[in-house]
């Protein structure tokens, strides 16, 4: 009879963590979506010149602190309350993890988004170059599918991922020798040039932390490290 209460009290406090890491999941999908919607909301201002609506989009970045700061709470609630299996540990830890680079990612956007009034102020210099707006989708693309790799517990959604981030890593260079070329072709064009190189920094940026959460996303769901990607020439402006 008591072994049977035993396993009773075990199935309960399993189904208890399942629930409390389905909610956690949860409020890092909507992390991330707001994320996401940052990368491509700021973007869109650069492009349009919509200084209001970048001002909105740095307003918007106290939301995504506010769950970065919930989730940690409930991280470490989960971790506390009762000793975790292996996999749950391991996926409580990688959470904790991935939203403070999420909420560094939603920091990256909301740099791009500061830069639209400079941008702006030097009027028709220079246009946003074609290539910095697929370079954003691919970007916000990375942050999406990283998040439901995590939701879903996908490894191979994660190692996907990681492939993209040279997609990334191209359009970087791409972009900074084109805006290299403007700055030596036109010295007045400099600042503006400088700014819409670090909004293309800021993608590459984002790029590389999506590439990280899937690292994490791929301990979690396996126990065991991704393997080591294929890496090329490091290219121009990238260290």
């Amino acid at each position: 009879m008591r072994a049977a209460l035993r396993a009773v009290g075990v199935a309960e406090r399993h189904d208890a963590f399942a629930a409390e890491l389905e909610e956690l999941r949860a409020l890092i999908s909507q992390m991330g979506g707001l994320a996401e919607h940052a990368i491509r909301e700021s973007m869109r201002c650069l492009m349009e010149r919509d200084v209001a609506g970048a001002r909105a989009v740095v307003e918007a970045d106290a939301a995504l602190d506010a769950l970065e700061a919930e989730a940690e709470r409930r991280v470490v609630a989960f971790i506390a309350r009762q000793p975790p299996t292996e996999a749950d540990l391991r996926e409580a830890v990688a959470a904790l993890k991935i939203v403070g680079v999420v909420e560094r990612i939603g920091d990256y956007a909301k740099n791009i988004a500061k830069r639209v009034p400079q941008i702006d102020a030097g009027r028709s210099e220079i246009e946003p170059l074609s290539s910095l707006p697929a370079m954003a989708r691919v970007a916000a693309e990375m942050v999406d599918e990283v998040l439901n790799a995590f939701v879903a517990r996908d490894a191979c959604g994660a190692e996907a991922v990681c492939a993209r981030d040279r997609i990334v890593d191209d359009f970087y260079d791409s972009v900074f020798r084109a805006l290299l070329t403007f700055m030596i072709e036109d010295p007045a064009s400099i600042g503006r040039a400088a700014h819409l190189l670090f909004v293309a920094k800021n993608l590459e940026r984002i790029g590389d932390h999506a590439t990280n959460i899937a690292e994490m996303v791929y301990f979690a769901a396996t126990g065991e490290r991704m393997p080591e990607r294929q890496r090329g020439d490091d290219g121009i402006g990238r260290p």
